[in-house]
């Protein structure tokens, strides 16, 4: 329900407005809330209408431009208020459970989040990828993932739960933590980082599950990623990526506007049905046909194409001669993703000169397709590798969060 700023004074007792709760899980985070429902919350703990929209600013800069993680650091705000706020809201980060650094400069968090309600708290990684002019952050969207892609190590674990919009951008501001990449909370103005300057200039959703089948969060999430008071990530920035949940693809177009990339990995629904068991529901003909309908695909919007090599399976000329035909008329570069190995699969990664050779046939036909130079595979960063040791829950719990318990 959308929530104008022009609301009607809300009664809140004085005892329920300052007290802070004995659990603190009971807590509200104000990570992730909307503009709109971020001035609810602050109608709800007495702040009069007339000063909601500035504290609201004042809230939106300190969360997103300054990245604080502490109401004690909002210093323009009143100790009184700052009290409040504390007593109802969190805006704490994930536990970092892990940190691992690659040779090659990469980084992969274990991050733990407390429980939904379901008494067992849950963990996702995260990686940040440093490039030459350029910092990457892969982003997770569901703790596990429901779809079971062959070659992916990720897809060995269950789905256990969807990751809330707090949990996705928690993910980029923990990352920014880590990396200093937010502004000395201790000086003021001068707030916003300079692009240039920014250790993460650019967000991938490709890490855990399918974003798609967890749209609404991500969704949430990326709009506030996006808003230029804020975070301020160009959406030419921020590019989602989907095993091809056809019905969801447009709205992403239409409603989040970032850039898109599709999982195909094979160009005949024969073997997309088992490399990507998502091929089953959604073939190759109405992912296609969904692409080219993309909103806004055009000399200034491309669709790239994730294309894992395989040896023996997806490598050959006839296969690089078919992705060019299946890519016809669609804006698009193809990225061409040398497998990364993992302990029990059966794949191998193609021969250097065939992933060459197959580059050279799509190159001519005219689509940029680079080889994606494998990140992190040293400390299972690189793409298809992020899992994490989180279980699904147990029919009882499953039940005792159903029924309140």
């Amino acid at each position: 329900m959308t929530i104008s700023y022009d609301l009607k004074p809300i009664i809140v007792r004085k005892a329920f407005a300052s007290a802070v709760p004995a659990d603190l899980s009971a807590k509200t985070s104000l990570i992730g809330l909307t503009r709109d429902e971020m001035a609810k919350a602050l109608q709800s703990i007495g702040v009069p209408v007339r000063q909601v929209h500035m504290r609201l600013s004042q809230l939106w800069h300190w969360l997103y431009v300054r990245g604080v993680s502490s109401f004690d650091d909002m210093f323009n705000i009143s100790g009184e208020l700052r009290n409040r706020l504390a007593g109802r809201f969190s805006i704490t980060r994930p536990r970092i459970v892990a940190e691992q650094v690659s040779n090659d400069g990469t980084r992969k968090w274990l991050l733990r989040f407390p429980s939904c309600g379901a008494g067992r708290s849950v963990e996702v990684e995260t990686v940040y990828i440093p490039q030459e002019g350029r910092g990457t952050l892969c982003v997770s969207s569901q703790v596990g993932c429901l779809l079971a892609c062959s070659f992916c190590y990720t897809g060995t674990q269950r789905l256990v739960r969807n990751l809330t919009a707090e949990e996705i951008l928690a993910q980029l501001l923990t990352a920014r933590d880590c990396l200093r990449d937010f502004p000395d909370k201790n000086t003021p103005g001068g707030a916003i980082v300079p692009q240039e300057r920014r250790k993460i200039s650019n967000i991938v959703m490709m890490g855990m599950g399918e974003p798609l089948y967890n749209f609404d969060a991500v969704k949430k999430a990326l709009l506030i990623a996006s808003d230029g008071e804020g975070l301020s990530f160009s959406r030419r920035r921020i590019t989602l990526s989907t095993s091809g949940v056809v019905p969801k693809i447009y709205r992403v177009g239409k409603e989040i506007g970032v850039m898109l990339a599709i999982s195909l990995h094979a160009v005949d629904d024969e073997l997309r049905n088992i490399l990507v068991p998502l091929n089953k529901k959604y073939p190759l003909a109405e992912l296609m046909e969904a692409c080219r309908n993309y909103p806004g695909l055009g000399n200034a919007c491309h669709i790239t194409f994730e294309y894992v090599m395989l040896k023996d399976v997806n490598d050959s000329v006839k296969d690089a001669r078919k992705l060019v035909a299946l890519l016809k008329g669609i804006s698009a570069k193809i990225n061409l993703i040398p497998f990364n190995p993992w302990l029990g699969t059966n794949y191998q990664c193609s021969d250097w000169k065939q992933i060459e050779h197959f580059a050279d046939i799509v190159n001519k036909a005219g689509y940029a397709s680079p080889i994606r130079t494998p990140r992190g595979r040293d400390i299972l960063a690189a793409c298809g590798q992020l899992k994490s040791q989180s279980k699904p829950l147990r029919k009882m719990e499953r039940l005792q969060l159903e029924v309140g318990v």
